[in-house]
């Protein structure tokens, strides 16, 4: 189902990165929340309250859902992305010609609060985490978002505190974002791995100067935006595999 979109981008496979990134030692990973967590049961559950209208219904919410984090950046408009999230599923509701009941609205944005994450990723992070690696989700989601689906995943003991965008009151991709990593972990860029859910926060993240990794799990196609991430891959796997040349965490 299309909610997975970072964008509307034309699904193209992006052949996973066989190698490790060249320059300096990677000592921290920054993540966006949806490298890590599953998105596909809020569009499963989108299908079940409009049924045919579900992938629809997806597409433009998550799509509404970032112009609307750019759009109140570019503005100087914050809210929370909770928010946003909520005023994205009313406009496109309203948009498609949609009843959403308050139940339904409710239910809707409860399935952000149980996300889990995607099968890969417990056994990868943890082999990160051994290793010395320092990591942090680097995310629009709020705290309490995180919070609880690093609780539902079983994740917890393996992530520094969250670099929600929340802090700096900005979204992504605002290099005031990007910049929170380097506070953070108390490193200097190249020291930083970013690893993106979407290409567009690939491309920010590449703008700001990390070296970076997209986690290209919906197999989208890269933006034209002037630069390439540094890896790509389709999971967590072949993330482990950029940051740390020659070692498996299978």
């Amino acid at each position: 189902m299309s909610l997975l979109a970072g964008g509307a981008a034309a699904a193209l496979y992006a052949e996973p990165a066989t190698v490790g990134f060249v320059g300096p030692r990677i000592k921290g990973i920054a993540f966006d929340a949806l490298t890590v967590f599953d998105l596909r049961p809020v569009a499963a559950l989108a299908d079940r309250i409009f049924p045919g209208r579900g992938e629809e219904l997806g597409t433009l919410w998550r799509t509404r859902q970032f112009e609307y984090t750019w759009l109140r950046t570019m503005g100087r408009q914050y809210v929370d992305f909770w928010k946003v999230t909520e005023e994205a599923l009313v406009f496109s509701c309203r948009s498609l010609k949609l009843q959403l009941t308050k139940s339904d609205s409710d239910r809707l944005m409860q399935s952000y609060l149980e996300l889990k994450a995607w099968p890969d990723a417990l056994v990868a992070l943890k082999g990160l985490k051994a290793s010395g690696m320092r990591m942090a989700f680097l995310s629009n989601f709020t705290a309490a978002m995180l919070d609880q689906a690093v609780k539902n995943s079983g994740l917890e003991g393996i992530f520094e505190d969250h670099l929600s965008t929340d802090r700096v009151r900005v979204f992504k991709p605002d290099a005031r974002a990007y910049e929170m990593a380097m506070s953070a972990f108390g490193l200097r860029k190249e020291e930083i791995a970013f690893a993106a859910f979407a290409g567009w926060d690939a491309v920010g993240a590449k703008w700001f100067g990390y070296p970076t990794f997209w986690v290209n799990r919906a197999q989208f196609a890269a933006e034209e935006l002037g630069v390439v991430p540094d890896g790509a891959g389709k999971d967590l796997n072949d993330l482990a595999t950029f940051v740390h040349p020659g070692h498996s965490v299978h």
